[in-house]
């Protein structure tokens, strides 16, 4: 009895390692800080700020509060080769615009433009549906130029298959090297027959990387439904290939992704929705192996990580402590982690 109640004890009280990427104290970190940029739960759309200086532990800016009041939209930021940010929304799905706004500070933003994407030069898409999902920036140094993806779904869904609908989702981008004029016609990014949503690109480790959601329902016969992949490219636009296995468990979205502090690890981040909880995983490298660390339950003894209950989901990127006492001073923080 005594033995059986000493294991359950230890049981209890096991805990992971802390997580890789972490400094040691006294150390100056490579990457200092860490801004999300997200929406909530009860304020789905619309623009609020939390800030980190591990990668692992946020909290809120502006006593949870909206930190912009005309963004609407997924956010996502992308940072242009003279140090302004970009910031692109849209008011829902149905609306025809794609809006951006700058920002020199990350905490004033002004519009910088408004794009209608015409998908009927689009191969494929001359009967899309008028659905933009979830717009993504990304800033090319190799070849100067930005991409601006998002989703598009090509078949309504039916009684008898709603799911079609998501299953239809396919990735789409145009090019700008200023976010004012774009290429034209709008084009597929990825070349599988598959539905992705939540698509976002990076360069790292000398290629580049599509980090998707795998958009297709899970059953036995498609088990990687509604997870987090990863591809990679030698090139901007593709082809992609090299699709890994699920890094996230079924029924995650709106992947985020940083370096960790010391810049010697990755921090995926994903949401199991709807606004249920923040997943985390770590790997050394973009390739893998992944693993995930338990978080965000609540429990200060078993977390690794954690943030401000109700949080959805936007974009994580790194800034300078700079910009972190910036924004901490011109909004607020709130240390209470509610």
């Amino acid at each position: 009895m005594l033995a059986a109640t000493l294991l359950f004890v230890a049981i209890t009280h096991a805990q992971q390692p802390n997580p890789p990427g972490q400094v040691e104290k006294g150390e100056k970190p490579v990457n200092e800080a860490y801004l999300f940029a997200h929406m909530t739960h009860e304020d789905y759309g619309r623009l609020y700020y939390s800030v980190s200086l591990d990668g692992l532990h946020w909290y809120r800016l502006n006593d949870g509060k909206r930190v912009f009041e005309n963004y609407q939209g997924h956010p996502d930021i992308t940072q242009g080769p003279d140090g302004t940010y970009y910031i692109a929304g849209n008011t829902s799905d149905s609306s025809p615009d794609i809006n951006i706004w700058r920002s020199s500070d990350l905490i004033k933003w002004e519009k910088h433009t408004t794009y209608r994407p015409d998908l009927s030069s689009t191969p494929g898409y001359e009967n899309a549906l008028q659905r933009i999902g979830a717009p993504k920036l990304f800033y090319d140094e190799a070849s100067k130029q930005f991409v601006m993806s998002w989703h598009t779904p090509h078949e309504e869904g039916t009684k008898e298959d709603p799911e079609r609908y998501w299953a239809s989702q396919r990735t789409l981008y145009v090019t700008s090297t200023d976010l004012k004029t774009f290429s034209a016609p709008p084009k597929r990014l990825l070349d599988w027959d598959m539905g992705t949503i939540d698509v976002f690109l990076r360069h790292a480790e000398g290629k580049y990387w599509a980090i998707i959601k795998d958009e297709t329902y899970p059953t036995l016969d498609w088990v990687t439904g509604k997870t987090i992949r990863i591809a990679s490219s030698d090139d901007l636009l593709g082809p992609y290939d090299n699709l890994s296995d699920p890094i996230s468990p079924n029924f995650r979205e709106a992947p985020m992704l940083i370096p960790s502090p010391d810049d010697s690890a990755w921090y995926l981040y994903y949401e199991q929705y709807p606004g249920v909880s923040y997943g985390l995983s770590v790997a050394d490298s973009l390739g893998g192996p992944w693993y995930q660390i338990s978080g965000y339950t609540f429990f200060a003894d078993w977390d690794k990580y954690s943030l401000p209950a109700k949080v959805r989901h936007g974009h994580m990127r790194v800034i300078s402590k700079t910009e972190y006492n910036a924004l901490v001073e011109g909004f607020g923080i709130d240390k209470s982690g509610k």
